[in-house]
């Protein structure tokens, strides 16, 4: 394997040394790609410095803040370039522990999707709230049984592609971002007919710094969900 972590990072300066030097521990034969979003606290600066120190580490910078699709999808077309053979996902802010990566590459060398899932057998999230548990857990089980998906954490972020599974994709054209990117990317999966595996974890809210989400980008998934499970059968998925 040749392995790339893309990890996308804005306003990421109290967890990006800590979470590079977590990775590089964890997984010293892979390859880092920072793709900063031109962030103003010197994420991106920091990122660089550290990569200096630790080796196998490069920075992509990106002109503005355009969210994590679109940092994934230049992420994936900077190492598909370079050869890489398996491409990971991973947020910064420690809401997925670099210690599991080892379990996803594992099972990524007999599967194309390997996701980090919170909702089979073994996975958890302590420290949620019971409210946004379930609307996590029905957001989930509307997109598995409106897009027959057969994923019981298709909004996961912790994920490991295959570049054969990128290629088949054709990722470059999902313009969603948050959970809608990552529902769309399972969907293609499926449709590609790609071997999709989940792999128990258990995802923590971050610690430092301030959230990504928003209600803006759990209605885009919704919204999106609903438009594919009503697009006629046969269309294209790109």
């Amino acid at each position: 394997m040749r392995v790339l972590v893309v990890l996308p990072t804005y306003n990421e300066i109290l967890n990006v040394e800590a979470m590079l030097r977590a990775l590089r521990q964890t997984v010293p034969h892979a390859d880092v790609l920072v793709v900063d979003d031109s962030s103003p606290d010197g994420t991106a600066e920091a990122a660089e410095r550290l990569g200096e120190e630790l080796g196998s580490i490069s920075v992509l910078r990106r002109g503005e803040k355009s969210g994590l699709g679109g940092a994934y999808r230049a992420g994936f077309a900077w190492g598909l370039e370079r050869d890489y053979s398996h491409f990971v996902e991973i947020d910064c802010d420690f809401s997925h522990d670099p210690l599991d990566l080892p379990r996803l590459l594992e099972a990524a060398s007999s599967n194309d999707v390997v996701i980090g899932s919170r909702y089979v057998k073994g996975g958890s999230i302590p420290s949620w709230p019971l409210s946004r548990r379930l609307l996590s857990r029905g957001g989930n089980q509307y997109a598995s049984v409106m897009l027959r998906l057969g994923v019981a954490d298709s909004t996961a972020g912790y994920r490991v592609y295959s570049r054969e599974a990128l290629e088949r994709m054709g990722y470059q054209s999902v313009t969603a971002d948050g959970y809608g990117f990552q529902i769309e990317m399972t969907f293609r999966a499926k449709r590609s007919r790609l071997r999709i595996r989940e792999v128990p974890i258990s995802f923590s809210d971050r610690v430092h710094g301030v959230s990504k989400m928003s209600t803006d980008i759990v209605s885009e998934a919704l919204w999106l969900v609903t438009k594919l499970a009503f697009r006629p059968s046969g269309s294209p998925t790109r």
